[in-house]
């Protein structure tokens, strides 16, 4: 099986004039899904691309770009999608990584390749198809697409995931939500609320069409949007990412959810307070979830039965892993873990050797421990840990004291270089109201009230907004570095 079956041959008995996409008012059948899901296969294989080639793609948010996706893993190529937000520069680096065979596109992204559109996702012209001997080394079968990393500390990584390794990680994420057993056809829809180019979209498509479920895509995240759309389609799950979940509750024309039960957090870091402010603003269950791009996706997460027994008593841990997957803590604190969904390397021909203990643990990168309950909790990354003068501070924790002080909305803690002690903390703070900011000095006796003076930050700072990637985690090498410029 492929994920390519998820579309043509799927589990569930779907009619062909069944509505499997509803993007604004628009819908689209499982035969005309299909239909447009073959004709882009049927042009790749025309156009020379052959079994493991990458096929890249500058798509939007709609049918189309679903379409595209399975055309690709029909024609058995590589799904390699492009952020239309990402800079020529990040563009032009991740297609020299990857070295597609193809682009799909429109004619408004085709500029961006230098290459004349002549149909609406395949892009046709000089170098476009490519020889086998100028893509560079060719994906094995089980290859479905290259993601890139997020990027956070460091240049984001061309990520290898798999079709067994995807489908495994899909059912492993259903024995946790719905129990052993075969897989019953939900008639809910599932609101995809992200972009596509983002493997959080992509992943999301694919968990909808795993249940026979209707796919609503959003075009871009926007609150009163997302609140008529689960009103209309009467959604009681949905994934958002942290940031949406703050958009929300700082919308005040959004008064209500209904029939939304549950959220499943994803993405990017979930603080415990944010989970609360959202829980008690809307009543509606927060589940934490926990995942890298290299494990496939998410491998720990919370359900229903989970909040049921712990609710907000466990609020903070991101939950427990899923069927098939190990976790656990180094003597350092890291948190490294087993699973079979773990990639086979990176597109640029790195192996995973640097990230791999002798005992065949992978290192995730992340500080945090496992509870007696089997809950796990993450405390930062490694990366993240400030080493002031021998004694450690895990930015996390500050961040968290900092967003209970007073008119705090967010913040990000960050380590800069200082001559004496190798490296401080310093404090980045999005106030709620900026024409009225919180005081340093406040600040800094709030700090002082609940946490060892070493962990203190130097100095508080005040931005606008975090600056933060597609997927909502903010971009703390950017705060280091414009630190360090000031």
């Amino acid at each position: 099986m492929t994920l390519a079956d998820l579309l043509f041959a799927p589990v569930h008995e779907i009619e062909a004039n069944d509505v499997v996409v509803h993007v604004g008012a628009d819908v689209v059948t499982h035969g005309e899904l299909t239909e447009q899901a073959e004709r882009v296969r049927d042009a790749l294989l025309e156009a020379g691309v052959e079994a493991g080639m990458p096929v890249a793609a500058m798509l939007g948010n709609n049918a189309g770009t679903i379409a595209a996706l399975f055309g690709v893993w029909a024609a058995g190529a590589v799904y390699v999608p492009l952020n239309p937000r990402a800079s020529d520069d990040e563009i032009a680096r991740f297609l020299t990584l990857v070295a597609p065979a193809a682009v799909l596109t429109t004619s408004e992204h085709a500029p961006r390749f230098g290459r004349v559109p002549v149909t609406p996702y395949l892009v046709i012209g000089q170098h476009h198809v490519l020889s086998s001997d100028q893509i560079g080394k060719r994906h094995d079968a089980d290859v479905a697409l290259v993601q890139m990393t997020s990027g956070t500390t460091g240049p984001p990584k061309p990520v290898l995931l798999t079709h067994s390794g995807v489908l495994a990680l899909l059912d492993g994420v259903l024995r946790k939500v719905r129990g052993v057993g075969p897989v019953k056809r939900s008639s809910t829809p599932n609101l995809v609320p992200v972009s596509l180019s983002l493997w959080a979209g992509i992943y999301n498509v694919c968990f909808a069409l795993r249940v026979g479920a209707p796919i609503v895509l959003m075009e871009r995240f926007e609150p009163s949007e997302f609140a008529a759309l689960v009103q209309r389609h009467a959604v009681h799950s949905v994934v958002l990412p942290p940031a949406a979940l703050a958009m929300l509750c700082d919308d005040d024309t959004v008064g209500a959810l209904e029939p939304l039960e549950w959220v499943r957090s994803i993405t990017a870091p979930l603080s415990p307070f944010l989970a609360r402010r959202f829980h008690e603003r809307f009543g509606i269950g927060v589940l934490n979830s926990y995942g890298q791009t290299e494990l496939g996706g998410e491998i720990v997460g919370w359900n229903a039965a989970d909040w049921r027994k712990w609710g907000t008593t466990k609020l903070g841990a991101v939950g427990r892993p899923h069927d098939g997957v190990e976790i656990r803590a180094t003597d350092d604190g890291e948190l490294v873990v087993r699973t079979s969904a773990l990639i086979k390397g990176y597109a640029d021909g790195d192996g995973l050797n640097d990230r791999m203990t002798d005992d065949g643990w992978f290192r995730t990168g992340d500080m945090g421990s496992v509870d007696d309950d089997g809950f796990v909790w993450i405390e930062g990354r490694v990366s993240d840990q400030i080493n002031r003068g021998g004694m450690k501070v895990t930015p996390a924790e500050v961040e968290e004291v900092l967003a209970a002080a007073a008119g705090v909305r967010e913040v990000a803690v960050v380590g800069v270089p200082d001559e004496r002690l190798g490296e401080v903390p310093v404090a980045f703070v999005v106030p709620i109201d900026p024409s009225a900011p919180p005081d340093p000095g406040t600040l800094e006796a709030h700090c002082r009230a609940h946490l060892g003076p070493w962990k203190v930050p130097v100095r508080f700072e005040t931005l606008a907004t975090l600056p933060r990637n597609e997927v909502g985690k903010v971009l703390k090498r950017e705060l280091a570095k414009s630190s360090g410029d000031g």
